[in-house]
């Protein structure tokens, strides 16, 4: 028995697919987000709460300029979201910085950035190599190891609080009229005459349009409707120190102090085929080598807590977004970066989805990329 028919179903609740709902449902479409509940494998549980553009787009300048258009965004769509749920997402955009120990990595960051520069407009990123002084400047009373001989400074970076703003996304869905349901992961999805049938545990749901957005779980399900989403998993993992005051004001790459005053630590990068999220000591000890090499007093701190997650990748790291060829009106996101990319997947990915039409701006993150045979 059919649960109910939509304008859009989005399959997967997590910020990547919310912000798609949330923007669908801002422009006037019926919609509804089926979605595994605290089963799912949230990328947001181990998303460091970044909203990060200096690293980005690095061999893929399209990258850069819509990382770019999602940090200019940030601050309305965190406002709007927060208004209609009442819940703060905590964002903040007051630029962030990027540690380099030793005058090797300073080099090797100081040329990455550099070339990053020489893909795109001017405007775009922005960010600069600053030394040692600079970085002393910006985190007054804070003693930085004998190593730190600099970093990169990105005017436009900021963070969140990716828990938090899941929870927030989830209010607005509610105030907005979506049906979200977190008991009904999708199990098939199949054409249904010029619509689509998404079979799921508390029946079946009917769409016009369907958006699989489903983290680990889209491969398998955008087969069927000719989707091309190629995921390569990646744990990553975390430590939180014990809460101290305020001692850092702006967010670091690996280092960065959270509103309620813990200190985020982190991340791993390590393959994931089996899908596991087992966190080791090994690991929470090379996280906090690192940081401890940054800021020597941060050993002083107890770590209380440590956990590792999942990322969702495509093969070489950038999203991918594209609609069937086969079953018109079906379509895929990928990204491992949706706290990063939340404003502009609930704006101008939601309006491009809604007109039944992807910008040429889009072109670059077709999964054709793939195929094309790389040069000798």
């Amino acid at each position: 028995m059919a649960e109910g028919s939509y304008d859009f179903v989005v399959v997967g609740g997590g910020v990547v697919g919310s912000a798609i709902g949330f923007g669908l449902a801002g422009r006037g479409a019926r919609v509804a987000i089926l979605d595994q509940g605290d089963a799912a494998l949230r990328s947001s549980r181990v998303n460091f709460g970044l909203v990060w553009l200096q690293s980005k787009g690095d061999g893929m300048p399209d990258y850069g300029r819509w990382t770019r258009r999602s940090a200019d965004l940030w601050a309305a769509f965190a406002g709007e979201i927060q208004d209609l749920s009442g819940i703060d997402p905590e964002h903040q955009q007051q630029g962030g910085v990027s540690f380099c120990l030793g005058e090797a990595e300073f080099e090797q960051r100081r040329t990455t950035i550099l070339r990053m520069h020489n893909q795109v407009e001017p405007w775009v990123y922005e960010t600069r190599m600053i030394d040692r002084r600079e970085v002393e400047a910006l985190f007054p009373g804070v003693r930085f190891g004998p190593e730190v001989v600099g970093a990169s400074l990105g005017p436009h970076d900021g963070v969140s609080n990716p828990l938090r703003l899941l929870q927030s996304l989830h209010g607005a869905l509610k105030r907005t009229g979506v049906a979200y349901r977190p008991d009904a992961p999708a199990l098939a999805i199949r054409r249904d005459g010029g619509g689509f049938a998404i079979d799921t545990p508390a029946g079946e749901f009917r769409a016009g349009k369907v958006v699989i957005a489903a983290g680990h779980g889209t491969t398998k399900l955008a087969a069927t409707l000719g989707l091309e989403a190629p995921i390569v998993p990646e744990r990553g993992q975390l430590v939180v120190t014990e809460r101290v005051a305020p001692i850092l004001p702006i967010p670091a790459s690996g280092i960065r102090q959270t509103r309620d005053g813990t200190i985020m630590i982190g991340t791993t990068h390590e393959h994931a085929p089996d899908l596991t999220t087992r966190a080791t000591t090994a690991n929470a000890v090379d996280i906090a080598a690192r940081a401890v090499q940054v800021i020597p007093d941060l050993a002083r701190l107890r770590i209380v807590r440590s956990w590792l997650g999942l990322r969702v990748l495509s093969p070489d790291g950038f999203p991918v977004y594209h609609e069937s060829e086969t079953h018109p009106g079906a379509y895929v996101a990928i990204c491992h970066s949706g706290n990063t990319l939340a404003a502009v997947h609930a704006n101008d990915l939601a309006e491009a989805f809604l007109a039944h039409r992807l910008p040429d701006t889009l072109a670059s993150f077709h999964p054709r990329r793939f195929h094309v045979p790389k040069a000798a």
